[in-house]
């Protein structure tokens, strides 16, 4: 079994800045993350389909909780998640994670020997979330955990700051987790190489 390597997670939320005038994202937020506003948005972008994975985890892995895809789509049990793998929470009101992701976006649509998979958390905008996920070229799938399911999912720490992500290793287990802003595509590469032993 690998070292679990785990970083304290530092508070890193910043407040939002600025709002949209798309009709996702304007007006009374609803939670549902698959309302049918969402699902019709999200066929307009290149946003794929959530995994379809094993329902079986390790001791190691991500938490046996299953999440709703972002915009519509199958579920997924995270316990199921194999690697290589890039597993980043974010949400559309954390500023740094409007940083990270286009950074995310290029390396997904670079290296193909690594899954890059988004976790929108406790968001209540889920709307602005896929408008920046549209604007940032997302091609990776994204997952939602508007309720914060997964903080403190044993074996995942309290998520007290965002962005946070974690490193799977190919038999799904845990082998970092990062906390603070990956700002370009060469830094999620270096990381990459470091924690998953994944070149290019």
């Amino acid at each position: 079994m690998r070292r679990l390597l785990l970083l304290a997670v530092v508070p890193l939320l910043v407040a939002c800045g600025g709002g949209s005038t798309s009709n996702v994202s304007s007006g009374p937020q609803d939670t549902n993350v698959a309302n049918k506003q969402l699902v019709t948005f999200k066929k307009q972008t290149d946003i794929p389909n959530c995994p379809a994975v094993d329902s079986g985890g390790t001791d190691t892995g991500m938490p046996r909780v299953t999440l709703p895809c972002l915009g519509g789509g199958r579920s997924v049990d995270v316990a199921g998640l194999r690697g290589p793998a890039i597993v980043n929470f974010w949400a559309s009101w954390c500023s740094g994670c409007r940083e990270e992701m286009p950074a995310l976006a290029a390396y997904a649509a670079s290296q193909p020997k690594v899954q890059v998979l988004g976790i929108d958390f406790l968001d209540p905008q889920p709307g602005a979330a896929l408008e920046l996920a549209q604007r940032s070229d997302v091609r990776y799938p994204l997952l939602a955990d508007p309720k914060g399911a997964l903080d403190k999912a044993s074996p995942l720490p309290h998520i007290s700051g965002l962005p946070m992500t974690v490193f799977l290793d190919a038999e799904g287990s845990i082998v970092h987790i990062e906390a603070g802003t990956m700002t370009t595509e060469a830094e999620v590469a270096a990381a990459a190489r470091k924690y998953l032993g994944v070149s290019g």
